[in-house]
Order: C-alpha cells, then structure tokens, then sequence
C-alpha cells in the first residue's frame, strides 16, 4: 500500500492559536483526508515547538514558569485536533522524551561527520524568528515580519558546516524540480545555495536560563531551536528509538508558511544528509492570511479564533456548530489561493455559506428528497433508460473525482472545490431542466429515474467534499440513506455511477446548511437613493437577491377569503407541492379567472396566518396607482422552474 507522511509546521506556543494556524492545519487535514480517499497509508503530524528564547521571554513577561506557560498554550493547540475536525495521527511536543532522543542522536551524527565546530560569535539575533539575521535582513533596522529590533549577541556557540552543503542542495533542487512548492518558493529557495553560510546551532545554556535539550557531551550548550524542532518531523516516526517506525514513514511532505521556507528547504536537508539520511520528499509552502485585508496582529485587535467565527456563524445561521466549523475549513480552503496570501472576512464566510453551501449544495437535496419521501414513499425509485440530460450527469459525475484528486494533487483547493461545484451546478441544472414535479404526472417512473440521478451526483458530490466537510458531509450522507458508511468509502467508489441502491430508505431531515440572514447592510454599503416617485429604495447585494426562492406556480384553485372584500385563497403547484397562499387581488381579478395560470411566486417565505389561513409564500404582481397586474410566465417554463 502507498503511503503518504504529512506534517505541519510545529507552533510556537508563546500564545494562543488563531486563524493563521487553522488555515495550515486544514491544508493539510485536507491533504491527508484525500490521501485516505485514495487508500493511501497516512500519518499526519502536527504538534508543538516548546524550547528557544521567545517561549522563555513570553513566560516571563506574563509572570509564569516556563513550564507552567507553555503546557497550558500547547493544551490550546492541541486542542484544534476536535475544534477543527482535524485527523491528527500524532501531536509530538518538543519537551518530550522521544523528541529530545532524537535531537541527541542526529546531533551525534552530524558531529560525527565532521559537520560541527564551536567559536566565538557576535551577530545580531531576531526573538521573532528565533534566527540570526544580517543588516541585509533588515528594513530601516528592524525585522520586517515583526516590526523589533534584533538584539545584539555575543557568545561562544556550536556552527553547522551549512556552506560545505551547497553542492548537494544544488543537486537536490536540479534533480527534484517539485521538491519546493508552489514553483515561486522554489526559485527563491535555489537562488539563496550559493551564498548560504555556515550557522550558529546552540546557545549557552545561561541565555535560555537552562530550558533546551543539552548538547550531548557538553551541558553548558542548549541544541539552537531551530535545530531541535527540525527534528520533530524524524523522532515522532521513531528516529533514535524505532528505526523499522521511522523507514516506514519518512520522508514527509511538509507543510509550512512562507517565512520559514529557508529552514525547511535548506538547513534541514542539509542537516540530513549529514546525518547520512533522505531528505524531505516535498516542502509544500502556503502564504499569509490577513483578516478584513490587514495583517494579523495583536496590537490591531484583529487575531481571530476560528472557534469564536464559527460559533458566530452557527449562531446567526440556526446551524450546528459542528456543521460551521466545517463551513470554516471550506471557505478558507476555497477562497485562498494556494502558495498565495489570502484574506479572511466575515462577510465573504457568509456569502460562500449562504451561495455555496445553503443554496448549490443543501438546498439541492433539500428540494429532492422530499419528493422522493412524498411520490415513492421515501424508497429511492430504480432508474429507467437514460434520456433528456441523464447521460451528460452521469459522465460528469464519473470525472469530478479524478478531476478533484488532478487538483489536489496539484495543491489547489479552490479548484479542486470548484471541480465539486461544476457537478453540482450541473445537478441542479438538470433537476430544473426535468422537472421531476412536472413529470410525475404523466410518468412516475421517469421522475424516479430523475429523482435518483439527481441524488446519485449529490453521493459522488459528498464522497470527495467529505475530506473538506468531514462532520457536514456525514450529515448529507445520513439524510441520502447510502447503505455502506461514509467513512469507508474510497476515490473508486466515488467514481462509480450507481452507488445509491434503488430501494434504499432516504431521511429527510433539518436543513444541514441553513442560511444566514443578512438583512442589515454591511459596512459601507451605498446609502439609500430616491426614485421618480420619491420613495426611498435600500440597493442589496447579489448575494441578497440569491437568498430569495422565486419559482414559477400554476393555480390549481381560488377562492375568496370569507368575510374579506380584497383577499383571495390560492391553491399553487410550486413543483414539489401543492401549497396555498393569501394575495389582496380581489377587488382587480375574479378567483375563477385565475385557476390555470402560471404565476411568479417567493417560495421562501415565512408562513403566516391571514383571516385564519396560512399563506406559505406571495405572488409577485406589478401596483401603479389603484392598478394591479400579477405577473405571469409565458413560454414552456415548468411549474417549479426557478426564477432568476
């Protein structure tokens, strides 16, 4: 079986986790989900970097052991394997002991290769970054990624002989084009070989007040932070402990941000072949997020929790928190682009809730089993011989899910997400198209045989988004009544057509996705405008105008409301059912002129009472003055049809 190693970058647990950390462990949760999809073998590992100066210099300044500090932030991170639905196979901490045996034995190795010497040493050393940096680093002399000076340090240290590296780091990068991704931090990394120095790799142990892993042989020395949390991703898989555990696994495919590219890209594989072993199979290297377009930073109050957001989401939607979380996940792996910086908003979380989710994805299967639960007692028709647009569904639903692994493997989400979307655009034009409602009438059977294929792209469709949607896709899965769990379903199975069985029982259920409602304009939105007739009109968003169900309805009946001059009881086929609704039309149309016509009607629409009966929805006519025109539909548009 193939196997497939993935790892995150480990945090420094200095504070609390924000967006910027869910965004990594999503991607590669993601990765590692589709992996299984594949049925790969995977290990994914996240995990924790405890040691070095800016975990000792944030304990301090709050007052606490450093012990104390960082157990109670490495809880928090550890914490994001539930809160994010995260499929952690190991969380390692750099202060365990199986980590520290294997910093000690690739410490030894390297010294044994002649790769380790000790000197005096004075530079200038960022806390951010935990690296020493040069003048050339520096913008108007201070860190750009961190906005501090570094300090000035002064000390007798243990070098790695990275310069003696830069042949087989160039070998490295010409014989494995893919080793660096996307192809941009590739070019950055190669250009840097040539000039690469040799680096300071321990501090004295007075400098971190003894919190480190001592170098072997001279406890006055710490191993340098970079050094010991390099080898996280080789002593959680047994380096130094199980070497059967660690050749099962490595080499990994790391994923990591952008600013710590270097570490990972050169240093490390060097450090390796030092050692005598691989290096990395991939460093695959995201960018930045920013929140609302500014940078994440605690003195602009702008570091958000991914916890606290979809918590809010589920509280304005009505939906599970669980279902939100993942509404998190997809957003954030289908709005960033990968290897690029993206931005995270909450205006933009709901409107891909609302237009993706609510509408493309939910709304779909809640238009289609209930009438499969009302027409054919809630028992999956079998399908007839395919006609209309049944073949082009079903070859498009064969595709998507070697289109979406092409993507994944390519590390684009938002394609790969965009890929699921194609077939679902594409069911639920072809449910619109059919009219199944419409069908019945003259052949049940073919309005099964639509019904089924409609649900048939809503099981391919949830197979390859459950890696993304894991807790949400689950849901789905219930209501569609599949026989054989979602969890063991594979890329096989996704891909063959059929895979709902005739007779098997649906559930219809609460929508999984309900939307969010968006009534009160956001920010900056254009004030309010006269009309010719002086009426003031609020302009709305596209994403508002979505949010209304229109659909064309014929009357199937009419009468006047007892004891009203103007209101009219309308009995409607809105496609899926037979509802009624109220209208004031009295006094402009007689209710018998009105059965047979095909209307416009709001399908979304709270029900309420008038006189004593409930209207489910309102049709849409035209008023001038006293005068009155309902709006009617010509042409072959079937009841049902939405209006847009």
């Amino acid at each position: 079986m193939a196997r497939f190693y993935v790892t995150t970058a480990i945090d420094y647990v200095n504070a609390s986790p924000h967006i910027g950390h869910a965004y990594e462990k999503i991607l590669a949760d993601a990765l590692a989900r589709y992996h299984r999809l594949r049925g790969w073998d995977v290990h994914f590992l996240t995990g924790t970097d405890e040691h070095g100066q800016k975990n000792v210099t944030s304990a301090q300044a709050a007052g606490r052991e450093v012990r104390d500090f960082v157990d109670e932030n490495a809880a928090k991170f550890r914490a994001l394997q539930d809160q994010l639905h995260l499929s952690i196979d190991d969380f390692i901490r750099t202060t365990e002991p199986r980590h520290a045996a294997g910093v000690a034995e690739i410490w030894r190795r390297v010294a044994a290769a002649g790769d380790l010497y000790k000197k005096n040493y004075r530079a200038l050393y960022c806390v951010g970054h935990e690296a020493f940096v040069t003048l050339s680093d520096l913008v108007d002399g201070k860190c750009p990624d961190h906005g501090t000076e570094p300090v000035v340090v002064e000390e007798e240290n243990y070098f790695f002989r990275l310069s003696s590296y830069r042949t087989h780091l160039r070998r490295l990068f010409e014989s494995r084009p893919d080793f660096v991704v996307p192809q941009s931090r590739y070019a950055e990394m190669a250009n840097l070989i040539e000039g690469l120095e040799d680096i300071s790799v321990s501090r004295p142990v007075d400098k971190l007040r003894g919190w480190g892993i001592p170098v072997p042989g001279d406890p006055a020395h710490l191993v340098y932070v970079w050094f010991d949390a390099l080898t996280n991703y080789i002593s959680a898989v047994g380096f130094g402990r199980d070497e059967e555990e660690f050749r099962r696994w490595w080499p990994a495919h790391h994923v990591i941000g952008k600013d710590i590219n270097r570490f990972h890209s050169l240093l490390w594989p060097a450090m390796l072949l030092s050692a005598g072993l691989e290096p990395p199979r991939q460093v695959i290297v995201h960018g930045f997020l920013t929140v609302e377009g500014q940078k994440i930073s605690k003195s602009l109050g702008n570091v958000i929790d991914p916890v606290e957001v979809a918590r809010e989401l589920a509280a304005r939607s009505g939906g599970a928190h669980d279902v939100c979380v993942d509404a998190v996940r997809y957003f954030l792996l289908r709005d960033v682009p990968f290897g690029e910086d993206g931005d995270f908003s909450r205006a933009a979380l709901v409107a891909r809730f609302n237009a993706d989710l609510a509408n493309d994805y939910g709304n779909l299967l809640n238009r289609t089993l209930p009438l499969v639960a009302r027409e054919f007692g809630g028992r999956l028709p079998a399908r007839g011989p395919e006609e209309g647009g049944d073949a082009a569904l079903r070859a498009l639903g064969e595709a998507t899910p070697v289109a979406v692994l092409a993507q994944v493997d390519r590390f684009n989400f938002s394609g790969a997400l965009a890929e699921v979307w194609r077939l679902l655009g594409a069911a639920n034009k072809y449910i619109d198209e059919e009219a199944p409602w419409t069908v019945l009438r003259r052949s049940p059977k073919r309005a099964g045989t639509i019904l089924s294929n409609t649900l048939e792209a809503l099981r391919v469709a949830t197979i390859v988004l459950a890696p993304v949607l894991p807790v949400a896709a689950a849901r789905v899965w219930e209501q569609l009544g599949a026989p054989a769990p979602l969890d063991g379903q594979r890329l096989a199975d996704a891909a063959r057509w059929g895979g709902l069985p005739a007779g098997c029982q649906v559930r219809p259920g609460a929508p999984v996705f309900p939307r969010v409602e968006t009534r009160v304009p956001p920010a900056g939105a254009p004030a309010p405008r006269e009309t010719k007739e002086g009426t003031v009109v609020d302009q709305i968003t596209i994403d508002e105008f979505r949010r209304v169900d229109l659909r064309v309805a014929e009357v199937k009946a009419a009468e006047r409301v007892a004891g009203t001059e103007k209101l009219v009881k309308l009995t409607v086929d809105v496609g899926d059912e037979v509802r009624t609704l109220v209208a004031g039309i009295a006094t402009h149309y007689r209710p018998e002129d009105l059965v047979g016509r095909r209307i416009v009607v709001v399908a979304n629409l709270q029900p309420r009472k008038v006189r004593g009966v409930e209207s489910r929805g309102m049709l849409l006519a035209a008023t001038w003055g006293d005068d009155v025109a309902i709006l009617t539909v010509d042409g072959a548009a079937p009841t049902g049809a939405r209006v847009t």
